[in-house]
């Protein structure tokens, strides 16, 4: 009969926890391709993304694997079914290809850090006029 009784109470513990609020992070899009661009062009992106769960999202920490990366969180939590933007700026006066990441910690339930990520290639100005 004890057995029975603590096999219940697990049992509706574990259903209680599942059953609890919890925020979720969806992003519209996981890379953005700045595609070719200029030496010195704006390097301002934004991430887009909408709480998917039934509780306010909390994005806690952004940041990237490189200085030149410099991303911005949004400063206020965001509420179920609302969306939310991530931005980041990327320094074009670097010329070369762009493989950067940015990891985002949040209080999704699910996926408390994801990553995003940036690509591209930024040209010399010379090269594109010609």
């Amino acid at each position: 009969m004890r057995k029975l009784i603590l096999i219940l109470c697990v049992g509706l513990m574990s259903i209680t926890i599942n059953a609890q609020d919890k925020a979720q992070i969806k992003f519209k899009t996981e890379i953005i391709d700045y595609g070719e661009i200029a030496k010195g062009s704006n390097g301002v992106r934004q991430f887009e993304f909408t709480n998917t769960g039934n509780a306010p999202l909390v994005i806690s920490k952004v940041y990237s694997s490189c200085g030149c990366t410099i991303p911005k969180k949004p400063e206020g939590p965001i509420a179920p079914g609302k969306t939310g933007v991530i931005e980041v700026k990327y320094d074009t006066k670097r010329v070369g290809p762009i493989r950067k990441t940015i990891t985002v910690t949040s209080n999704a339930g699910d996926s408390p850090t994801m990553a995003v990520k940036i690509k591209g290639t930024v040209l010399d100005k010379s090269v594109l006029e010609n």
